[in-house]
């Protein structure tokens, strides 16, 4: 009889054991996934300050759009949290948005070899920003999922573990890809 108490007590801690693995290693696919989309927006910022600089010798009348487009990249450059990240990437998406629809207006800046490559790698970084969120949403959900079944919501709450938020656009407008043709 201690034998089969003795085996069912083993079979619990090892059960619990995994159980806490499991979470630890969610949360490490999470962490990797925002670090994921980091190395894209990183990316992205890099790129404004050349874009802006090869808008800027075409379009001197918009400086107060280019000073915008700066500051959104300077708020999402600083921005701490998934939250504040998020909602500072989406300001910067609608300036970007606003400075390219801007841009229309200047046909030697359309005709810019220079511009023209920007665009294309901004354009190729949005695409892996959008997947870096869609992969790294898939990981909130599956780690915010584990922690809220049973026998698992009991070994997360018990060593508080927290929910993971999802990286999400603000706006339904947002949700669509912007069609730039120059």
């Amino acid at each position: 009889m201690t034998q089969i108490i003795l085996i069912v007590i083993i079979l619990a801690v090892l059960g619990l054991i995994a159980i806490y693995n499991s979470l630890i290693k969610l949360r490490q696919r999470v962490k990797e996934a925002f670090a994921d989309i980091d190395v894209q927006l990183k990316r992205r910022h890099d790129l404004i300050p050349n874009l802006v600089s090869s808008v800027q010798g075409y379009a001197q009348h918009e400086k107060k759009l280019l000073e915008e487009v700066t500051r959104a990249r300077t708020a999402a450059m600083s921005a701490q949290g998934t939250l504040e990240r998020s909602e500072a990437e989406n300001m910067l998406s609608h300036t970007l948005k606003s400075l390219f629809a801007v841009s229309e207006n200047y046909p030697e800046l359309k005709a810019s070899a220079n511009f023209l490559q920007l665009q294309d790698e901004l354009s190729d970084t949005e695409n892996k920003i959008q997947a870096a969120r869609r992969f790294y949403n898939g990981q909130v959900r599956d780690f915010n999922t584990k922690q809220e079944t049973f026998p698992t919501n009991i070994m997360a709450n018990m060593f508080k573990f927290t929910k993971a938020e999802y990286f999400e656009i603000e706006l339904e407008t947002e949700r669509e890809v912007p069609e730039v043709e120059f």
